[in-house]
């Protein structure tokens, strides 16, 4: 098994429905257990159009056990993200129910039409960066950037707004989390 990082974030419909039914869908997928999660942070959608109004996103980082490759994880979280009703938009940042993003796969790094790792924008991105950081800090991201999540967080050049929501994202069924904030 090997450590990887998720960063789940939504903005259409239920947010925190679509984020608990991806919980639960990882938790149910095979090669993938659920370790913990970050506490859940409403963010301003980033636009296109800096006139464009989109509804708030949750967010939240999760730390799951693999022993699955990179790319069949990646086909688990669109496959959760297809069943919470995205669909494929050729606008960048639309709205969506559901985004799973990977960010990093142990200390492996990638490079494919369909997947990088580390994610190529997380050090721009601090909606990830400070759920990461509340969950893990010092975890080193591996190159190219080569940093901490901590060190990441405090160069991010994002000033978008970025607020703790209570509640949790724990499964009813799930007793074997170490760390989920309430």
């Amino acid at each position: 098994m090997r450590t990887a990082y998720l960063g789940l974030g939504s903005n259409l419909g239920d947010r925190w429905a679509h984020l608990r039914a991806a919980v639960a869908g990882l938790e149910e997928a095979e090669g993938v257990r659920v370790a913990t999660c970050s506490p859940v942070y409403e963010t301003e959608a980033h636009t296109t159009d800096p006139g464009e109004e989109q509804p708030p996103f949750l967010n939240v980082v999760l730390e799951v056990e693999v022993a699955c490759s990179p790319k069949q994880l990646l086909r688990i979280a669109k496959r959760l993200e297809r069943e919470e009703g995205r669909t494929e938009s050729a606008e960048r940042w639309a709205p969506r129910p559901l985004d799973v993003d990977l960010l990093v796969v142990a200390d492996e790094t990638h490079q494919s039409d369909t997947l990088t790792l580390p994610h190529p924008r997380l050090a721009d991105r601090r909606f990830v960066l400070r759920p990461w950081a509340d969950l893990a800090p010092d975890v080193r991201v591996p190159p190219p950037f080569d940093a901490t999540v901590q060190d990441l967080l405090a160069a991010c050049p994002d000033s978008t707004t970025i607020e703790r929501r209570d509640g949790s994202l724990r499964p009813a069924s799930s007793s074997s989390w170490t760390d989920c904030p309430e």
